[in-house]
Order: structure tokens, then sequence, then C-alpha cells
């Protein structure tokens, strides 16, 4: 009897007290990490939309195929103007933006870059209609341990919140054009497909990547998700905003990676380098008097272009694969003058080359 007492006791406690706190409480206080999670989902959500796209394709019999797909994006100004991958909305016919209202609006392609996978769409909203702008931080400063959020319409699953923390900074990553991403955040906070597009957010309340890719290996989420940093949006989504594509430089060559046994195989006095296989045409190698090769030689199982200028460093730094010249290249500016060193039918030499806009993708 006495036991039954307590409890009769103990309830009428509890409901006194959930009388007294009101509606919404639930009986238990929310920790500062909840607080938190909480405060920015509240604040950043409404300014995190849903992307849907049409595509068509063609079956084997040549007919035309409408395919949807799916994708995040944040609004990044009260213009309209959002950001999302690039390959969210590839080959889009058409694309429409589902807001946090519910509300559905079609949206142009203001500009896209392939090569960091990042795009801007605009919806055209009425006068005065407010929209919820994700701010964004500054992604140079992270640390590997940082607590992230990230928002986002996983499967259709409309503003999802996933929390984690940034697993590894300055991660590689290929684009859809095969070109090298660098300086990817690598996070832990679950992102499915759907993601794409949708903000990685600091605890600050401050987009600091944007989710673009996962591993997976059976494609579901293995906790190991890639972010472009928000230091690499802002640069591309000022020149997207302003005239729809991002102005790189071009080297304009066609090379193969040397490595010591090729080297010796060709008989060529550098050991490391890049052997030009092919100049383009007025391209900035091209106009400053770089050569290609002129025949083909056998070594093993590769059919190799030789007689070209070995590329063996740009301005100092040496250059042993493709990926270090494209990278280093992606620094620089049109109009910008890069000291390329290389070896020419065994003497060394240096090229002063005036870096030339790279022709749009087509």
């Amino acid at each position: 009897m006495a036991r039954a007492a307590r409890q009769t006791v103990l309830c009428f406690l509890l409901l006194v007290l959930a009388l007294v706190a009101g509606p919404g409480w639930t009986g238990a206080a929310l920790t500062p990490e909840e607080d938190v999670n909480i405060r920015i989902y509240k604040a950043l959500s409404p300014g995190v939309v849903n992307i849907t796209t049409t595509a068509v394709t063609l079956d084997f019999f040549f007919t035309p195929i409408p395919q949807e797909g799916t994708g995040s994006g944040s609004v990044i100004d009260r213009r309209g103007h959002i950001l999302t991958n690039f390959h969210v909305i590839e080959s889009a016919k058409k694309i429409e933006v589902t807001l946090a209202d519910g509300t559905k609006w079609p949206a142009k392609i203001i500009g896209s870059d392939p090569s960091t996978d990042l795009a801007v769409i605009r919806i055209d909203v009425p006068n005065g209609k407010p929209l919820t702008v994700v701010p964004m931080g500054d992604s140079g400063q992270l640390q590997v341990g940082q607590k992230v959020l990230a928002i986002g319409n996983p499967f259709g699953l409309e503003r999802t919140l996933t929390v984690g923390i940034i697993s590894s900074l300055k991660r590689t990553l290929r684009a859809r054009n095969n070109r090298l991403m660098e300086g990817i955040i690598q996070t832990d906070a679950a992102i499915n497909p759907g993601n794409s597009g949708g903000p990685l957010i600091s605890t600050a309340g401050e987009m600091i990547g944007i989710n673009t890719a996962i591993f997976s290996p059976g494609g579901g989420n293995i906790g190991i998700g890639f972010a472009v940093p928000v230091n690499t949006a802002r640069r591309v989504v000022r020149e997207l905003i302003a005239k729809g594509f991002v102005s790189r430089p071009w080297l304009g060559i066609q090379g193969q990676e040397l490595f010591p046994d090729l080297a010796r195989a060709l008989r060529l006095p550098v050991r490391k380098g890049i052997l030009i296989a092919r100049v383009v045409p007025r391209s900035s190698a091209d106009r400053s008097g770089l050569r290609g090769g002129h025949e083909a030689a056998q070594v093993g199982n590769m059919v190799v272009v030789v007689g070209g200028d070995v590329i063996t460093t740009i301005d100092g730094r040496e250059m042993r694969t493709l990926d270090d010249l494209s990278s280093y290249i992606e620094t620089k500016r049109p109009g910008d003058t890069v000291r390329v060193a290389i070896s020419r039918s065994g003497q060394e030499r240096t090229v002063i080359v005036i870096l030339l806009e790279r022709p749009r993708e087509p």
C-alpha cells in the first residue's frame, strides 16, 4: 500500500508540473547541444530548398523518356539565387524549386561550373515575398573534429537534419569532367542521395560547405560524405551570377607523365616531368612556342608520342603528374604569366607563357 501511495503522489506531482509548465513541457530539459541543433534548424531550414529536375533520355528505340531527379539547394540572396551542385541540374530540361512553405517555383540556370560541381539557379518570386538566406561562413579556419550539421532532402524527404563532425580536410575528389577538386571537406554527417547541393553548416549557423558526394560501396550512407568548401563556392558564385561561367587559364597541352623506366626507355635526360604529346592550336602553349611530339613509339604495352618538350617545373614547382600541372594552373588567372622549365632535345630552357582563357566547354 505504501508503494502504491508513493506512486500516486509522484504521478500527481508530475501532473501539477506539466500544468504549470504548460503545453510543450516534455519532462526533461534540453541539453546545450540540442538547443544549438534546434536553433540552427529553425533559423536556416526555411532557406534550404528541394530541387526537382526533369531530363530527357532516349530508350533503345530512340523514344524520348523523361527522367526526374532531386537534390537540394541554399537560398543565397533575396533576389532568388540558389546555390546547388552542377550534377543536380546537369542536362535538366525543366527545374522546379519547392520552398519551405510548400510553394513551387520554376527555376532557370544562371550559371554552372563542372570543375567545382557547383551551379546557381534562380526563381522569380513576387516582390515582397520573404526568402530566408543561408549565410556563407569561412571554410579557411575549419578543424577536424568540429561539429557540423547538414540540411537537405535525402530521398525526397524535405529539410532533414543530420549532425556529425568534420572527419578530415583537404581531400581531393574528381569532378564530373574528371578535373581534380581540391580542399574538399570530409564529414560523417549522414548524407544521402537528395542531399546533394544542400548546405553543410557550422554551429555558428553559417554554411561552410556544399554537400556534394558520398563514398558508398553499397549505395547507402556509411559515414563518409564530402562537401565543396564555401570559400571555393563564394569565388565561383560571383562569376556565375555575373557571366554564367568561371574564367580559368589554359595551358593547352596533352601529355604523358614520365616515370624513370619510361624515361630510360626513351633515352631522355630527365627522369620525371610531363612529356608533351600535343599542343592545342592557338592555345597558351602554342603561342609561347612549346612543342608537342611528332611520332609514336611502342614502349612495352604503351604507345607514346615522342619528340616533344618535357615540362619539368612551372615557376620552380616540380611537375610530376598532369594533376600537378592542372592544379597549379588553376591557381592563376587568365592573363597571368608563368615560367615553364622544359627539356628540349637534351637541353634545358625556360619558356615564358602568358595564360589565355580556357575555351568554354560545350
